[in-house]
């Protein structure tokens, strides 16, 4: 195993260090506080497309599409992107200004793998250029979702038609007005077993029988300008071409999609995490309190000690996911995408406790990014599935695994 980056990959570090130097960390706060403006609620922060276009002249862009997807991949390798997602996962937002932020990075993937010509003539390749944004579709209020099986919008076929009608909620990104495109997750029945009953399609923003039932906080945050929404489907009726590979494939789709999704996450909240120490670490250098530093306080130095053994311990694993994935597929790294999906977030989470612990009072405020980083661990636990149905599945696996061995 080799533990350098490699000539190509330290190149583009540097590169995408210089550009966030240049036009990302100086505009963090004016960025942050128009959003959090509620006179702005909804409307992007006026400065995103200039930045947008400053990463594309830099050949810093669409960065995360694995090698495999040409002609419309950049050439990495998920291994190659990790340290890359985790720079821009330094920052809230800064993902985009690569086209690199979920969930368009997914949906992207979706199309790029199992989208027709058609389709991706239509919706990918504006997608790509960072035209419009996207949405996907799985959640619903009335069943529990971490058992995707239970899913139960439908889409039935009529005529050249199929009609969508259900209700789904925790949509991020709708509420963006650059929303232009969805894809949803839900059931075209059949006598087929259970994986085999739901199916992935393509909704344009503006059908009719779409409405927005209302925004949800999250932590108290509205999380604008995409945010994260209910939504009702009434009657929504779409061309059959907008379903995507076939009747009854929506969950070979969906792990197609969620594997990298979710370790996208894992290498920016290890940015964040990151980021986090630094904070603490120049905190209590500069700080005094009964008389010593905090920095000579042995609490202290335990804390930021276990803070940086977790993060490079998180960092180890999600490159080691990466490296699986690309060397033996998604379905095959499926136990090391389920172990850093249960081990970044509750790393981040806890390194960012710390941080906030060390700078009292301040760490509560947006004075830093210390609260948003906390409360942005707290919820990835369950975004892309919670903790317990990762460790659930991961815990059958390797019971199954061990069990096949040789007893030594």
């Amino acid at each position: 195993m080799n533990f350098e980056y490699g000539e190509k990959v330290d190149a583009l570090r540097a590169r995408v260090t210089a550009f966030m130097d240049e036009h990302v960390y100086p505009i963090e706060q004016e960025r942050d506080h128009f959003l959090h403006d509620p006179a702005n609620l909804w409307t992007p922060w006026p400065g995103t497309e200039k930045i947008k276009e400053a990463a594309r002249a830099a050949g810093l862009w669409n960065l995360f599409l694995p090698h495999e997807y040409t002609p419309f991949s950049p050439g990495l390798t998920n291994l190659e992107y990790a340290p890359l997602a985790e720079l821009m996962g330094r920052v809230f937002g800064a993902s985009e200004y690569f086209n690199c932020a979920a969930p368009d990075t997914g949906n992207m993937e979706i199309l790029a793998k199992y989208g027709t010509p058609e389709q991706q003539e239509r919706w990918l390749k504006p997608l790509l250029a960072g035209a419009f944004r996207s949405a996907y579709v799985m959640t619903e209020p009335d069943v529990a979702s971490s058992d995707a099986t239970n899913v139960a919008t439908t889409i039935l076929p009529d005529g050249d038609d199929y009609v969508i009608n259900g209700t789904k909620w925790w949509i991020s990104g709708v509420m963006d007005p650059r929303c232009k495109v969805y894809i949803l997750l839900g059931r075209t029945p059949n006598d087929g077993p259970r994986h085999r009953q739901h199916s992935q399609i393509i909704i344009p923003a503006d059908t009719p029988g779409i409405e927005i039932v209302r925004p949800l906080h999250v932590f108290d945050s509205l999380h604008s300008p995409g945010g994260h929404c209910e939504m009702r489907f009434t009657d929504v009726r779409v061309p059959r071409e907008n379903l995507l590979l076939g009747e009854g494939r929506g969950f070979e789709i969906a792990q197609g999609r969620l594997g990298p999704g979710r370790i996208h996450h894992c290498m920016r909240l290890i940015g964040l995490a990151q980021r986090a120490v630094e904070f603490m670490a120049r905190r209590v250098e500069n700080r005094v309190a009964f008389g010593r530093k905090l920095a000579d306080q042995g609490s202290i130095r335990q804390d930021v000690a276990k803070s940086y053994c977790e993060i490079e311990q998180a960092r180890l694993l999600t490159l080691k996911a990466a490296d699986a994935m690309d060397r033996y597929g998604n379905k095959a790294a499926k136990d090391l995408i389920a172990a850093i999906k249960i081990v970044a977030p509750l790393m981040a989470q806890g390194v960012a406790d710390r941080a906030v612990q060390a700078h009292g009072a301040m760490g509560f405020s947006r004075d830093t990014p210390l609260a948003n980083v906390f409360t942005t661990a707290r919820y990835l636990r369950m975004a892309d599935g919670p903790d317990e149905a990762h460790m659930s599945q991961l815990g059958k696996l390797k019971i199954a695994e061990y069990n096949a061995l040789p007893v030594r």
